[in-house]
């Protein structure tokens, strides 16, 4: 075919064939949106929520079965035994926050690298953490080995007690190194959304700790009867095992080749900076906000080794009903921080209205379980009916603190998720000194007993609500960069 009938017939075919490419294009460009669209709000589904939250609320029971165990094994020791674990692992707790301070920042920043896929920035980032953990739970094991004494001989009236929780915080010491070391996992693992991980190494470490527990609190399975100093060292040799687990999950599955971590490339200033300026508030408010807690408990001793042993019972069970609280408050600032680095900050509401929703949901079905069952709880602490007696009117307080602390937490999640970690200090700061003015008041002036001062968790969920949300509808946090 030639001349004009043949230049005819391939226009033809030439403009069918340009009509197809472009009809086809476009429905590829529009599949391609709409895929987007569906993968961005898959991320911030109820699925994708408890998909990043499960493991680490999993993580948390297992966690939180070493406190259990600890509690009801010294409960049947005595109530010295109990007081002093509580106000030793209390002062241990508060170094150990500053360890979690700094690693929710370096989650923060994980996060947001993990949302603009730059692979290769997490590694960075997790041995500049590193630069920084190594050298500070030297200081943190320095603090407790010269300075846990003459602090605790301070602060505590009891002889009995004191004694107790120096001989406690003398084994339990050496696992400040152990524990600094998986916090930094666990930073990597929340900020990459691979959290499962968490969930079985706290389970190995669960294993561990109850076994020990048994056999050198009371002398079984061949090993010796140590009581509270048994209890110490079981927690110790636990921690050291499961950060054994975390290192060598990382190589066996390569993660470190696909991080890029453990490279240990210059020191970089600028990048060391960003971390330690984000992280740095964290540090500090968590330090507070357990410092508090410290003093509560310090305040609560005043009033009898008999309340000091119903607040320690009472704490096991409120961490309990925490353990949604903070899985779901991991998941929010993580999350909150990789929306932002797929500039889809207009989600960020959005996804927190859903985390709150299935955070009261979950803190709210343990709260009827132990409205219905509160002695039977109390009971897997002690067969003191006395101690019975008084911790019941104490959990009905907590478990109203609970409801208003799933909101709390996940909105001031939200709030260091942005990276505005200085705004979070700030709340966290107004928080406590109205909190900590609160139990003065109620226990030194008006002489409240120990159901008195635990209503200040109450006022610590409502001020912690109310001063997270007013930020995030008013404050400048769009577009924040870490």
């Amino acid at each position: 075919m030639t001349g004009a009938p043949c230049k005819i017939v391939r226009c033809v075919v030439a403009n069918y064939k340009l009509r197809f490419t472009l009809r086809s294009n476009r429905n590829n460009i529009i599949r391609y949106l709409c895929n987007h669209f569906y993968q961005v709000e898959a991320n911030i589904s109820y699925r994708r929520i408890w998909s990043i939250a499960y493991p680490i609320i999993l993580g948390s029971v297992a966690q939180n079965l070493i406190n259990v165990t600890d509690t009801a094994f010294l409960g049947r020791v005595g109530e010295v035994e109990l007081g002093a674990s509580a106000l030793g692992g209390m002062f241990y707790f508060v170094l150990f926050m500053l360890a979690i301070g700094f690693g929710t920042g370096t989650q923060i920043i994980i996060s947001r690298r993990f949302g603009e896929n730059k692979l290769s920035e997490i590694g960075r980032t997790f041995d500049h953490a590193l630069y920084f953990m190594l050298p500070l739970s030297v200081v943190a094991f320095l603090i407790l080995y010269f300075l846990s004494t003459p602090i605790l001989r301070l602060v505590i009236q009891s002889d009995h007690i004191f004694e107790a929780s120096v001989a406690f915080l003398h084994y339990r010491m050496p696992g400040i190194f152990f524990v600094f070391g998986q916090i930094l996992f666990r930073s990597l693992y929340i900020g990459i959304a691979k959290t499962k991980v968490i969930t079985w190494s706290t389970l190995v470490m669960a294993g561990v700790n109850i076994v020990l527990d048994y056999g050198l609190i009371f002398g079984k399975l061949g090993l010796p009867q140590m009581g509270l100093e048994g209890a110490a060292i079981a927690s110790t040799i636990a921690e050291g095992i499961a950060l054994i687990f975390l290192a060598t999950y990382v190589f066996y599955h390569k993660h470190q080749k696909e991080y890029g971590l453990f490279r240990f490339e210059s020191f970089d200033k600028g990048l060391f900076s960003r971390n330690f300026k984000l992280s740095g508030p964290i540090m500090l408010q968590n330090f507070l906000s357990l410092g508090v807690w410290f003093a509560f408990f310090l305040i609560v001793e005043k009033l009898g080794e008999q309340s000091l042993a119903v607040s320690n019972i009472i704490r096991s069970v409120y961490i309990v009903l925490m353990i949604p609280i903070w899985g779901f408050a991991a998941a929010s600032n993580s999350m909150v921080s990789y929306l932002i680095g797929l500039k889809k900050e207009s989600l960020v509401f959005l996804l927190i209205r859903r985390i709150v929703l299935m955070t009261a949901s979950g803190v709210l079905l343990l709260v009827l379980l132990s409205l219905f069952v509160p002695q039977a709880l109390i009971r897997i602490y002690t067969d003191n009916p006395e101690l019975i007696a008084m911790s019941i009117p104490v959990l009905q307080v907590v478990n109203i603190g609970a409801l208003f602390l799933a909101s709390g937490f996940v909105l001031f999640n939200g709030v260091m998720g942005t990276g505005k970690t200085n705004i979070s200090f700030v709340i966290e700061l107004v928080v406590l000194v109205m909190y900590l003015v609160y139990v003065l008041l109620v226990v030194r002036v008006f002489g409240g007993g120990v159901t008195a001062a635990w209503t200040a968790e109450i006022l610590y969920g409502v001020l912690l609500s109310g001063l997270s949300l007013h930020y995030l509808m008013r404050g400048n946090w769009r577009h924040s960069k870490v």
